[in-house]
């Protein structure tokens, strides 16, 4: 029988770092590097949204500015992915990555992340989601922590499989985006897989 579960509040410490990355709250500083990947097709291609204008990427600026810690079901943190390493782009914002808590009675919880193209194929996406996956088990105590997305998002499912992450479903046109039927994927991965 499981033991009854006592949740808690997420609230990390800032800035998290791994190998090549910094992790941190986003701050009004950041809507040019914001802007600069959600204005672009290719990045909206597979999400809900179409691509952003730069008031459009503001108004969701702020929201993610507060997405710092996490107290109850449907809290989320939204974090700015930097590099740490020496360069022109060190210190700037390259995407971001979420967690969201999604059921307190079920334990469970969702990941997401965004990355400027320029900055894919260098596992940055995994490395940063890898954090999110440790916070949410390790710190939150969840159960079970799911990953969505357009089942033609070919490079996102390769990040959540380097996660470990098992594809659980495909539904077959479940939803109505942008003018036509898109099938979504379901990865998840549970706190026993993960701590194994």
């Amino acid at each position: 029988m499981t033991p009854p579960y006592t949740a808690c509040v997420l609230q990390p410490r800032y800035p998290i770092t791994t190998e090549r990355l910094l992790l941190r709250p986003f701050t009004e500083a950041d809507l040019d590097a914001v802007h600069a990947y959600e204005s672009r097709p290719d990045v909206a291609r597979y999400l809900y949204w179409q691509p952003r204008d730069r008031d459009t990427s503001r108004t969701f600026l702020d929201k993610k500015i507060t997405r710092t810690a996490v107290h109850d079901e449907g809290d989320a943190l939204d974090l700015a992915i930097t590099l740490r390493h020496t360069g022109p782009d060190n210190g700037r914002v390259i995407g971001s990555v979420l967690l969201i808590w999604t059921s307190k009675e079920h334990r469970q919880g969702e990941i997401g992340y965004i990355l400027h193209p320029d900055h894919h194929g260098h596992g940055y996406a995994a490395e940063a989601a890898r954090v999110m996956l440790h916070l949410g088990f390790h710190d939150l105590g969840l159960h079970r922590i799911t990953g969505r997305l357009d089942a033609r998002n070919t490079a996102s499912a390769r990040v959540l499989e380097k996660l470990h992450m098992r594809r659980e479903a495909t539904l077959i046109d479940n939803e109505f985006v942008k003018g036509e039927w898109a099938s979504e994927a379901i990865y998840a991965i549970l706190d026993t897989e993960w701590a194994a």
